[in-house]
């Protein structure tokens, strides 16, 4: 394999409209719906010259959120501002901001639809 590992991730959810304005809320940004024949998908904006996975909510019959045992990170410039965010978008911060040493430091929360996920920066 080369390059990095990851390169997409879905996010299952039940209520793509409170999902949605939760992680639009909680990061600052735009979701973008993508066409799929048997499930809802709004995509994260991407870059592909750039470095990083990019990924989607995704609603499927069959498929629940929460449970599951797959941690997303999404960066930033300083994850105790998404973080803040949190609570009042309707979800619940699991940790605060943390050092993780020389990698950085990283926030843990749970969204809206019950899924744990990860808040990273260098500062």
């Amino acid at each position: 394999m080369s390059g990095n590992p990851v390169r997409w991730f879905e996010i299952y959810v039940e209520d793509m409209a409170r999902a949605r304005a939760f992680y639009e809320a909680v990061l600052g940004i735009s979701l973008a719906r993508l066409d799929g024949a048997e499930m809802e998908m709004w995509a994260f904006p991407s870059q592909m010259e750039q470095y990083g996975a990019s990924g989607a909510l995704v609603k499927m019959p069959g498929f629940p959120s929460g449970g599951n045992s797959v941690l997303v990170y999404f960066g930033s410039e300083d994850c105790a501002v998404e973080a803040a965010r949190v609570a009042q978008a309707g979800g619940s911060l699991q940790k605060e901001k943390f050092s993780i040493g020389q990698y950085g430091f990283i926030a843990l929360a749970v969204d809206t639809e019950g899924n744990m996920f990860g808040l990273h920066s260098m500062q």
